[in-house]
């Protein structure tokens, strides 16, 4: 793995501003780290093992990568060997959810009870791990497609939060990769031959968020500094300045 001079510009110190600013990893927390095989997960795990084992949070904590065999024909072993080579040992928890959700189910839009599977057995089995947090590889990008779609689709403005704490699991969430876009991701990864493993699920690229990437893509053309503000916005907008409905009616 190589390392170039603005490395900690463009990934590192953002992350480790993100993880400060929402104090998301403390001394002694146990990770666990959701890998899906995608470029995001993978990223984050070799950013995340670059900053315990350099301490730049000023202490080391324990990382624990996890993968869900979905029920999908994939070949993880590349994946398996990159965890391998960074120290650790891939931890691969077998479910069904592709049959649930395609085949018991059958859902035509099945991207959010699949999510909501995911996230249950991720959790669950993290929790039996020991881990206190689990970190996944959502990044700028992502929290701007969330909250447009929570605007277009639901009329709320809102997106997901960097770190949650869920009780129901007594787990955190976190989302190191805050404050990185999508393509310096997409670089990072040509550029060190990190492994990508192919997403065999048929709604793939076929979905809304897809539609909402392509809108945030053009929006940036128009407006290049677009992402900047949107953290501007949900870091220091002011909750005061949404309109509120009187609960005496009018005068």
């Amino acid at each position: 793995m190589s390392f170039k001079k603005k490395d900690n510009q463009i990934y590192y110190n953002p992350i480790r501003r993100a993880v400060l600013n929402h104090r998301m990893i403390q001394p002694g927390d146990k990770v666990a780290i959701g890998m899906s095989g995608g470029k995001d997960s993978t990223s984050l795990l070799y950013f995340l093992d670059t900053i315990s084992k350099q301490q730049r949070l000023g202490f080391e904590f324990d990382i624990v990568p996890i993968t869900l065999a979905m029920g999908f024909d994939m070949d993880i072993a590349p994946l398996q060997e990159f965890v391998e080579k960074l120290g650790y040992e891939l931890e691969v928890v077998p479910t069904n959810i592709a049959q649930v959700v395609f085949d018991i189910r059958e859902e035509r839009s099945p991207c959010s009870l699949c999510a909501k599977l995911r996230r249950g057995i991720l959790y669950k089995y993290a929790k039996e791990l020991g881990c206190n947090k689990v970190a996944l590889g959502h990044h700028l990008d992502d929290a701007i497609e969330t909250y447009f779609m929570n605007f277009l689709f639901h009329g709320q403005m809102a997106s997901f939060d960097p770190i949650s704490y869920l009780s129901k699991t007594d787990i955190t969430l976190i989302r190191p990769l805050l404050y990185v876009e999508e393509k310096q991701v997409i670089q990072f990864v040509k550029r060190e031959a990190l492994p990508v493993i192919f997403n065999p699920c048929p709604v793939d690229k076929k979905t809304k968020r897809e539609e909402i990437k392509q809108l945030i893509s053009g929006l940036a053309q128009a407006y290049p500094d677009i992402r900047e503000k949107f953290i501007m916005g949900m870091e220091h907008g002011l909750v005061e300045n949404f309109w509120t409905k009187s609960m005496n009616g009018p005068e």
